[in-house]
């Protein structure tokens, strides 16, 4: 293979690892001028996990902005799936109910089999926890979307195919939680499951949007109407608290219901969905 040919496909373009490399450091550059620029408006904000949140998504918008000018020969925001159509209302509610049922129609069946209960908690204000916790998950799961099933998967889906580009973002994204407390292999695995049933989400659908539609409500379902670890991290529990009474593997133990069998069949009925859908449509 002639040196030119490790950098440059036949028509041109750069080969798919050179660009995935490009757009990683075209985010981390972003990063660097954003992050003193918003500490240097507001620095609590900056130095909050809500202003950390929010400045990596600015960094993956200005990154893949940037990419898709630069790598991509000014290709539109709709080859990563946000263009205006994929943030039409359809795609956007299919994902909120999608997250919210993949979690919470099994943790109701858990409840009623006995496996879970809610325990009393110190009286507080649910509104203001609900509010916060919103606040965080809402760019939280944007920004996991926008690193892990927007340039990212296009450009993998264009090297590889559709299938192993999902296989591939949805394990770096269960790598991506090994330091969260109380991380397992199994809670991993079916973070990797999580990567692969939103991946769908974003392939049938055609929308990014409506992955992290089904991503927040995901979460917000366990951190706000539950008050159950999200991923292993707890936020706040006024009133009261999800407490699991059967077997780990079941329940998800300290990481929360999203690391048990439960949330596994909702993820695989899910997909069963999506898999329905994407065959109707022929494709």
């Amino acid at each position: 293979m002639q040196p030119r040919a490790l950098l440059w496909r036949a028509d041109g373009a750069l080969r798919a690892p050179w660009r995935v490399f490009g757009f990683l450091a075209l985010v981390l550059a972003a990063g660097l001028v954003l992050d003193p620029l918003v500490e240097w408006i507001n620095p609590a904000f900056a130095n909050s996990e809500e202003g950390s949140a929010v400045i990596q998504c600015l960094a993956l918008l200005a990154g893949t902005a940037m990419a898709l000018r630069l790598l991509e020969r000014d290709r539109g925001w709709s080859w990563v799936w946000m263009g205006r159509e994929a943030a039409g209302p359809r795609p956007v509610g299919a994902g909120l109910l999608l997250g919210w049922a993949a979690i919470g129609i099994p943790c109701l069946v858990l409840w009623l089999m006995g496996w879970m209960r809610l325990v009393p908690q110190p009286d507080g204000s649910w509104w203001m926890v609900a509010l916060r916790a919103a606040a965080l998950l809402l760019p939280a799961a944007l920004l996991e979307e926008l690193l892990m099933r927007g340039y990212l998967l296009a450009v993998l889906r264009e090297g590889v195919g559709a299938l192993a580009a999902l296989a591939l973002t949805s394990a770096a994204f269960g790598a991506l939680h090994w330091w969260n407390p109380g991380a397992t292999v199994q809670s991993l695995a079916l973070v990797s499951l999580a990567g692969i049933f939103l991946g769908g989400i974003v392939l049938v659908f055609r929308s990014l949007y409506a992955a992290w539609a089904a991503h927040f409500a995901w979460n917000f379902v366990m951190a706000a109407l539950l008050h159950a670890p999200v991923s292993g991290i707890a936020l706040g529990t006024p009133d009261y608290r999800l407490a699991d009474t059967g077997p780990d593997w079941a329940t998800g133990g300290p990481w929360g219901p999203e690391g048990g069998a439960g949330a596994m069949l909702g993820m695989l009925g899910g997909l069963t969905y999506l898999f329905a859908r994407r065959a109707r449509r022929g494709e």
